[in-house]
């Protein structure tokens, strides 16, 4: 072989591992962005939680991540009123003590208080005694 094939072959072989490094650059770009979207949440629920710990005192987040568990909406819910009076600044730059914590809690479920109503159908109820 002659310096000029091998030349040749260095840089066929120099194309073609340049074309394999742009499939695999542009097969990552597409995981990148079919993945950005989970990560935006991702970094935005971390971002949440960084402000909630700032904003509570330990008692009152443990109280929060408790009705977290177990009523996920009321949680949510309660986590947007406090960023957002956050945001406001009507904290002052105190931390929520459990005691306010509860206050808003109270409101919240004054607010959301769901009305039950029963109705007797009371010929029916006739109808079946009749029966007997």
């Amino acid at each position: 072989m002659t310096d000029s094939e091998l030349d040749a072959i260095r840089a066929k072989r120099l194309v073609e591992l340049q074309q394999q490094q742009q499939q695999q650059q542009q097969a990552g770009s597409n995981k990148n962005i079919q993945s950005s979207p989970e990560e935006k949440q991702q970094q935005q629920e971390d971002m949440r939680n960084t402000m909630l710990s700032s904003l509570l005192t330990q008692e009152a987040r443990a109280r929060l991540n408790m009705i977290a568990l177990t009523k996920p909406e009321k949680g949510r819910m309660i986590e947007d009123i406090l960023i957002q009076n956050a945001r406001r600044g009507a904290f002052g730059g105190r931390k929520v003590p459990e005691e306010q914590l509860i206050g808003l809690l109270e409101q919240v479920s004054k607010a959301t208080e769901k009305k039950t109503k029963v109705n007797f159908d009371r010929r029916r109820a006739a109808v079946d005694s009749d029966s007997d």
